[in-house]
């Protein structure tokens, strides 16, 4: 089989990993659904085949006129590069991150069409939204794609020092955080919204929302989106919409011999714990248990957390049913990715 998937599903937490024998590449994705499930789910029926459709139509493009790499030396003996083929690889790299955009927006007209058809009946579905996080690893490449408050965070060695000591790794987040908490989102939307006052109430949108970026939620979109809601669910004074943006943040990250994993988590994840202390915690497990599961041991060590926090021990808090649970920690989905030669997958949710 040339394409192995597997999918999984927390609460409002949808999760994807395909890998493609055929590409070469690993695709992972965690959709943060919030309001309900049917955004999340769409995105994980839907993304991933759109996602395919635009890289065809790259690859066709990109195989054409393809220069030969030169087989020349330089002055110290080693391969030169041929400067067509890193234009070409830099173009090759862009076509990649803008067939992802492209890819989400279409599933964002797609996901709105389909609400617009259905609110009369189903009136909820205006407020129902995801965050989105992409992860897609080809070659030396990692490219990312993040709408909302999910994160990839990469451990890097620092260069020189000895592998093996977690206090030399250092985590780097590859993914913006698209929050109300972060001032560069919040004067982006107070600028977009001059003669709106309240585009920002009690540290949310429109007094809705603390993410900034997100897939769905139409009723903070579109007007008559919005007018398809009754009462007090209806946004007042929604003046100049759309107040919340899908336009992602992307990035491309070239894997070097210093990269040790990736930790790819809903902002669940990161309500207990750093980025540097995810990072140490994966480090630690992975040292003594090569061969285990350090997202599963994440999320226990999350679910550990959340229970002393509360009070309980970890029994008590997992004895809870799941809904009155998020009371104490939200849904909290988790894909680890180790790098290198011997490069493998752990994911877990609860």
């Amino acid at each position: 089989m040339e394409v192995q998937m597997a999918g999984g599903a927390a609460g409002e937490d949808r999760v994807q990993a395909v890998c493609s024998e055929e590409n070469k590449w690993l695709f992972c994705a965690i959709y943060d659904g919030f309001n309900g499930r049917d955004a999340a789910d769409f995105l994980a029926g839907t993304l991933y085949e759109t996602i395919m459709f635009y890289f065809s139509l790259l690859d066709w493009q990109s195989n054409l006129d393809v220069p030969r790499p030169s087989s020349g030396l330089n002055a110290n003996g080693n391969a030169s590069a041929d400067p067509k083929l890193e234009v070409l690889s830099d173009s090759f790299r862009h076509g990649v991150l803008d067939s992802l955009q492209r890819a989400l927006s279409q599933a964002e007209n797609d996901f709105l069409y389909m609400v617009e058809q259905e609110m009369e009946d189903r009136p909820d579905l205006v407020s129902v939204g995801s965050c989105v996080l992409v992860m897609l690893l080809h070659g030396k490449d990692l490219y990312t794609l993040n709408l909302g408050d999910s994160r990839a965070v990469l451990a890097t060695y620092d260069e020189g020092n000895d592998m093996g000591h977690s206090e030399r790794l250092r985590a780097i987040q590859l993914t913006d955080s698209h929050t109300v908490d972060n001032e560069v989102e919040r004067t982006r939307l107070l600028q977009e919204h001059p003669d709106d006052s309240m585009a920002i109430v009690a540290g949310k949108v429109k007094g809705k929302l603390k993410v900034t970026r997100a897939f769905g939620v139409g009723y903070l979109k579109k007007k008559n989106l919005n007018d398809a809601l009754m009462g007090i669910l209806r946004v007042p004074n929604l003046i100049s919409p759309p107040y919340i943006s899908t336009e992602p943040s992307l990035n491309v990250h070239r894997i070097s011999m210093s990269d040790h994993f990736v930790i790819v988590g809903s902002d669940g994840l990161f309500d207990f714990f750093s980025n540097e202390e995810a990072v140490k915690l994966v480090h630690s497990y992975i040292s003594r248990n090569p061969f285990g599961d350090p997202a599963k041991f994440l999320v226990e060590q999350l679910v550990i957390k959340a229970a002393y926090s509360a009070g309980f021990s970890k029994e008590e808090l997992m004895n809870i049913p799941a809904g009155r649970r998020r009371k104490y920690h939200d849904d909290v989905t988790v894909i680890v990715i180790i790098l290198g030669t011997n490069h493998r997958t752990s994911k877990a949710s609860t």
